[in-house]
């Protein structure tokens, strides 16, 4: 049933954008070079997938290049992620109000320029402050890629481009573990950060070329800066106190004094919303959509599961199982290409089943998933791993593809970028949340274990001592001396506790993710209900933006 009549005036009464009545003759087709312009957004959107994975293997090469301890180089993957949840609603507005392919053609610049220079970073405040540049466009370009990819496509075909969307952020994460532990072990991590440039120009070119869409319509092109500025601030200091918690506690006056002053300028938000009226950053009818705030809490949740995965699995791998990076960038298979095969089935399961049963089967893969991998310790295998990697990534495939097509399809079509960036938003929100956490468990867990057991063992062991002797796994500098000061009997006994300890601490994160996810799946049985849509055109156009 075409989109008119009453959901047609009540878009015009609200004052946004309705979308054309769909003719039955035409309704499912797709328009000419529709295949080009898909490959170009699936291009981008991999290269930003590729990123966040590629890096989680060379860390350890990172760490020894720098002689820096886990969580100063964890910082390498955080600034990314804060700066991206921290950007990526007003990246998503910006596409509305100005076109999707504008924002996207900056965002790219800007990621393909600051990867550049973070391959020739020479120490870890270089390499983070471009990981922030990086965070930047990374903001503009998937909001922009969501929107351009749900508009070249009949909303008949609405989880279609959910799951092809989802299916190439899969292959890019799949990608990442492979291609950064060949680049890693050969010309080196920096690679890692060089390949984005001619990707991103390829992304660009066929962009340029083939994808012509008009701007959505919307109701006022004015900037919400005061939106901005309250919510943006509001999203790095809540990011930003639950990262530092791990190392700081989540008792220190500082981590505290972040989650006021965040609360305080959510308040502030809320107030200034309603007065921009048509301006607004997240304009009403999205906050009132019940729908869509499900969707996002339940991404939320879910998020804190598939970011520990993607993180503790390879280190796991590496300093449990002493795997090159390659080699656990391999391990790392059975969970990124199961979530890249399953993300395009999830598409047309979508469409036949509707969204609650492709996002609580998600949710639920998601709760097993790490449930089965915190049963892991420093005498496992990699045969141990297999199950709960491959678990999760199924999970993984089905929630994420069929959540983002019950989000934006919830709303209005002129939404369609910034619902994106939401849902964007609430994910790495809900990953650095999860991560600060889970990192918190890890490291109390592994250090009480390392102290407890070296005093069973006869070896009193500092404070200093206690947080610095893991990195004898990475082998930094500062984790081998600690080990050295130790007499050579008792370094060959702490170097065992050390790996036990680590493998606890591992498990203690897992446990928590597997809670998180249990309350992200029954949200997702209750409260995430989706619908089977309606036939529209398709919204690209021969304008372009």
């Amino acid at each position: 049933m075409p989109f008119g009549g009453a959901h047609h005036a009540h878009a015009v009464a609200k004052g946004v954008a309705a979308p054309a009545p769909a003719t039955s003759a035409g309704a499912d087709r797709l328009e000419p070079g529709t295949a080009v312009a898909l490959i170009a957004m699936g291009l981008g959107v991999i290269v930003i997938a590729n990123d966040f994975t590629a890096l989680n293997v060379a860390l350890p090469a990172i760490e020894e290049d720098f002689n820096v301890d886990v969580g100063t180089v964890q910082w390498v993957i955080n600034a990314y992620c804060l700066v991206f949840g921290m950007a990526i609603v007003t990246g998503g507005r910006l596409a509305d109000l100005f076109g999707r392919r504008k924002v996207f053609f900056v965002g790219s610049a800007l990621f393909a320029g600051f990867s550049l220079l973070g391959g020739l970073a020479q120490n870890t405040p270089w390499l983070i402050g471009m990981r922030v540049g990086m965070g930047i466009g990374g903001a503009l370009m998937w909001p922009a890629i969501l929107g351009m990819t749900y508009a070249a496509l009949p909303e008949s075909k609405a989880g279609l481009a959910g799951g092809l969307i989802l299916g190439a952020a899969g292959i890019g994460n799949a990608m990442g573990p492979l291609l950064g532990g060949v680049l890693t072990d050969g010309p080196g991590w920096q690679w890692i950060f060089f390949v984005n440039v001619p990707i991103a120009a390829f992304a660009v070119l066929v962009t340029w070329l083939r994808v012509h869409q008009s701007r959505p319509e919307v109701e006022d092109h004015r900037i919400d800066y005061p939106g901005i500025a309250t919510l943006s601030t509001a999203l790095l200091l809540v990011l930003l106190a639950f990262d530092q918690a791990a190392d700081w506690g989540f008792g220190d006056p500082r981590v505290i004094a972040m989650l006021v002053v965040a609360v305080v300028l959510v308040v502030a938000f809320a107030l200034i919303e309603p007065r921009m009226k048509r301006s607004a950053l997240i304009p009403t009818d999205v906050i009132r959509n019940g729908e869509f705030r499900s969707v996002c809490i339940a991404v939320l949740l879910m998020s804190a599961v598939f970011f520990a995965t993607v993180l503790y699995s390879p280190q796991f791998m590496e300093k449990i199982l002493g795997y090159s990076a390659l080699k656990a960038g391999v391990g790392m298979v059975p969970m990124l290409g199961t979530f890249a095969v399953v993300s395009f089935f999830a598409g047309p399961a979508y469409q036949r089943l509707g969204a609650k049963p492709t996002i609580t089967i998600g949710a639920l893969g998601l709760a097993v998933g790490p449930f089965l991998l915190s049963l892991v310790n420093a005498d496992s295998s990699y045969g141990a791993l297999i199950a709960g990697l491959a678990v999760t990534g199924i999970g993984a495939g089905f929630f994420y593809s069929s959540v983002t097509t019950a989000g934006v399809t919830a709303l209005d079509p002129s939404r369609a970028s910034l619902a994106g960036g939401l849902i964007y938003m609430f994910q790495i929100a809900g990953g650095a949340i999860g991560l600060g956490i889970t990192t918190t468990i890890f490291t109390l867990t592994s250090e009480n274990e390392l102290a407890d057991k070296a005093d069973a063992a006869g070896t009193h062991l500092t404070d200093h001592q206690t947080a610095v002797l893991h990195g004898v796994l990475a082998g930094t500098d500062s984790g081998t001396a600690a080990l050295h000061q130790l007499s050579s009997s008792a370094q060959v006994t702490i170097t065992g506790i050390v790996r036990e300890s680590f493998a606890t601490g591992i498990q203690a994160g897992f446990r928590f993710v597997a809670i998180a996810a249990v309350l992200g799946f029954l949200i997702s049985l209750f409260f995430v209900g989706g619908r089977l849509l309606p036939q529209r055109a398709p919204a690209a156009e021969q304008a372009q933006a």
